[in-house]
C-alpha cells in the first residue's frame, strides 16, 4: 500500500477447510482510531471503491454487538427456567435498563456540557445500584 500509496486495498485470498476451500477478501483501511490500518476479512465481493463503507457498516455491527454484552453481562439476571416467559420479562427488563442507563448517561453529559462520546460518565453498575435502591426501600 505505501509503495502504490493507496489507502485502500482488497486483497483476494483462498481459506481451505476439511470440506474444500472458498475464496475471501482481506480489506486494509484506514483505521479511524487513529494512525495505522485496519484489516477486515470478509467473503464477500467487496471492491476498493466500497471497502471504506463496508468497514464502517461493519464496526456500526459490531457496537450492537458489544452493546448487547453490555445488557447480558451487566443488566441481565440470571436464571434457569426454560419458561420462555420469564426469560423474555428478564431480557426485555434487561433492555429497558440498559436504555436508561444510556438515556440518564446522555442527560448527564448534556447538562455538564461534556462532549458526546460513547464513553460514559455513569458505569452501567453505579446506575444499577442507583434504581435498585430506588426500588427496593431501605429496611
Amino acid at each position: 500500500m505505501d509503495d502504490d500509496e493507496q489507502e485502500v486495498t482488497v486483497e483476494p485470498a483462498s481459506v481451505s477447510v476439511e470440506a474444500g476451500s472458498h475464496s475471501m477478501r482481506f480489506l486494509y483501511v484506514p483505521s479511524t482510531k487513529g494512525d495505522g490500518t485496519a484489516v477486515f476479512a470478509t467473503n464477500l465481493k467487496v471492491g476498493p471503491g466500497e471497502a471504506e463503507m463496508f468497514c464502517r457498516r461493519y464496526s456500526r455491527r459490531w457496537q450492537i454487538e458489544n452493546e448487547y454484552k453490555n445488557i447480558k453481562h451487566d443488566f441481565l439476571a440470571k436464571t434457569s427456567s426454560r419458561n420462555y416467559r420469564v426469560r423474555l420479562f428478564y431480557f426485555v427488563f434487561a433492555v429497558l435498563l440498559y436504555n436508561i442507563w444510556r438515556l440518564t448517561d446522555f442527560l448527564l453529559k448534556a447538562g455538564v456540557d461534556r462532549e458526546m462520546d460513547y464513553a460514559p460518565i455513569l458505569t452501567a453498575g453505579e446506575c444499577v445500584e442507583l434504581i435498585a435502591s430506588a426500588l427496593i426501600p431501605p429496611d
